[in-house]
């Protein structure tokens, strides 16, 4: 393994430390490798060492090139700096794709605390996006101006194009209030982005990986250092996995559905289809048509039928479904796959506006 600190800004201080793993010969199986760019945390005042080489080790076992990016700081801080101290960061990695042999499309980021503050605003709102960010108890709102006034909420910056996100914490940190993680994951859930998320019962801020070599284990929660491993197993899900010298396909959809996309489709939600005039048309006729029984096979399908409650009113199960795709619905309903990719080719012509 070759280990390189590099300089990126020498008056603030500002450093790359790379850790580059070899591929071929021994690793035969492996021409080049996903990266981790670690974040540490420190309130702004300071990167902690804690959260710096205990977090790369995991990461590098687990096959990654692996740096760790210590950040401006105290009065060096003042934003935009510590976020274009990540832009250089993750250019450099990038533009090192086949000196440091790795993917450029598979860079992630992890920060702590702070350090999960930039590692949130790499997610929402930098130039260069890493492809999945995992939150480790992350200041993430407005409680980030309690260590630097100048930063941003990055909570308010999640929309669709934020990638996917890993996020772990403890219910009684008593620095970090959960919610900071909590209305972080709702953001990422109502603006349809993939995440997994682990909040445990009990511990105090600042756990790192949770090992005993790093801090006492007394407080905390024997299941909190479980984190590392499970976000090792997310990445492999949303980034793909060491295969026959190349990486396996995605197992993790990076959204729930295509309500993102510019064209509708039948992978758009109820909710979207319904609330556009043109694609509400096209929906309207059909259920329309399966509901009279002109469409004979979906007549006694209860999705199909209007039926009477208890209180004598009227109900349809498509209510019930509004959050669901259309795709989804269609295929409960067992409409024939013929007449979904009719639909589909129908909607591809609306635009999602």
């Amino acid at each position: 393994m070759k280990t390189e600190v590099i300089t990126l800004n020498e008056s603030r201080n500002v450093t790359l430390t790379a850790y580059i793993q070899a591929v071929g010969g021994e690793f035969g199986n492996i021409v080049k490798r996903p990266a981790m760019l670690v974040i540490p945390g420190g309130g702004y005042q300071f990167c902690s060492d804690r959260e710096a080489e205990p977090v790369a080790m995991p990461y590098l076992k687990a096959g990654f090139q692996v740096f760790i990016l210590r950040y401006s700081v105290k009065q060096d801080a003042i934003w935009p700096n510590p976020l274009e101290d990540y832009e250089q960061a993750m250019e450099l990695i990038r533009s090192k794709e086949e000196e440091w042999k790795l993917y450029p499309d598979k860079v992630a980021v992890i920060g702590f605390s702070a350090g999960g503050h930039l590692a949130g605003c790499a997610a929402t709102m930098s130039r260069n996006r890493p492809n999945a960010a995992v939150l480790g108890y992350a200041v993430l709102g407005e409680d980030v101006k309690g260590c630097n006034p100048s930063a941003p909420d990055s909570i308010a910056a999640v929309t669709v194009d934020t990638c996917p996100c890993f996020l772990f914490s403890t219910r009684t940190d008593n620095v970090v209030p959960i919610d900071n993680s909590t209305r972080f994951m709702t953001a990422l859930a109502e603006a349809g982005v993939a995440f997994e998320s682990h909040i445990y019962s009990y511990g105090p801020h600042g756990f790192s990986t949770c090992d005993s070599s790093v801090q006492s284990l007394e407080g905390i929660s024997v299941r909190a250092p479980q984190w590392v491993d499970d976000s090792i197993g997310w990445l492999k899900e949303i980034l793909g996995d060491f295969a026959d010298g190349c990486m396996s396909q995605p197992k993790c959809p990076l959204r729930v559905n295509e309500d993102h996309q510019p064209w509708l489709s039948v992978d758009c939600s109820m909710k979207l289809l319904q609330s556009n005039p043109h694609s509400k048309g096209i929906l309207d006729y059909m259920f329309q048509m399966m509901q009279s029984g002109a469409a004979s096979n979906y007549a006694d399908n209860p999705l199909f039928k209007s039926e009477s409650d208890k209180d004598g009113g009227e109900f349809n199960a498509l209510s019930l479904v509004t959050n669901m795709r259309l795709r989804d619905v269609l295929n409960f309903g067992q409409v024939p796959e013929n007449v979904i990719e009719d639909i589909n080719t129908q909607l591809q012509k609306i635009e999602n506006k």
